[in-house]
């Protein structure tokens, strides 16, 4: 028996390890805490997901997603859920995001950022904000690979610190579509998770 069997430890682990997954693999999905609120009920079904993006609308200041798949570009107005601006056939001579294009993605924008390049993060790379700027954080964890989950916290208190429900939150789930991104937009006021088949979306924003 080695020493960290002995020690109470399993599969590898450290006794401090197997607790934390053991406590991530206990807690349910739940609803973001105040001030977040969900955009969508539920998610937004998008076949073929590649990857999403964030802007800023130039009328009303607010956060949009772009939302990059197989089946074209979407535009959805970040705070309302509403799809704004849609393009099932993106001109493919121009900068777009097509499977050959490396990491760190520049898209055309559509709609009222039609004159704007939006970085997109997904299955060809990039990376969206862990962190708002004012205290709250995701990270990705997946106990059970290759299930992954996502977990929102205020400040330092993920779980290896304060009970859930309390200083952290298991707010999503991906165990039948694999993760594109997860994170905050730049303002922070929009948390997005994308997988394969579907965006989701929550915002601190009130709605008009």
């Amino acid at each position: 028996m080695t020493n960290m069997e002995q020690a109470g430890g399993r599969g590898g682990l450290t006794v401090y390890q197997a607790e934390l997954r053991d406590r991530m693999l206990a807690a349910p999905v739940v609803p973001a805490p105040e001030p977040w609120r969900s955009v969508f009920e539920g998610c937004v079904p998008v076949g073929g997901l590649l990857g999403i993006g964030f802007a800023t609308h130039p009328g009303n200041g607010r956060d949009l997603v772009m939302v990059v798949s197989g089946d074209g570009h979407g535009l959805f107005d970040a705070v309302t859920g509403e799809r704004i601006a849609r393009d099932r056939d993106p001109d493919p001579d121009a900068e777009e995001c097509g499977r050959d294009m490396p990491p760190g993605l520049l898209c055309r924008g559509l709609g009222p950022i039609a004159d704007r390049r939006v970085y997109v993060a997904g299955l060809l790379g990039g990376a969206l904000h862990t962190g708002s700027g004012d205290g709250w954080v995701l990270e990705v964890v997946s106990p059970d690979w290759p299930h992954d989950r996502v977990l929102l916290s205020r400040g330092s208190s993920m779980p290896h610190r304060a009970p859930h429900g309390e200083g952290w939150w298991h707010i999503f789930h991906s165990s039948h579509s694999e993760l594109r991104a997860v994170g905050f937009s730049p303002s922070g006021r929009t948390l997005a998770v994308a997988t394969s088949s579907d965006v989701t979306l929550w915002t601190r924003a009130p709605a008009d």
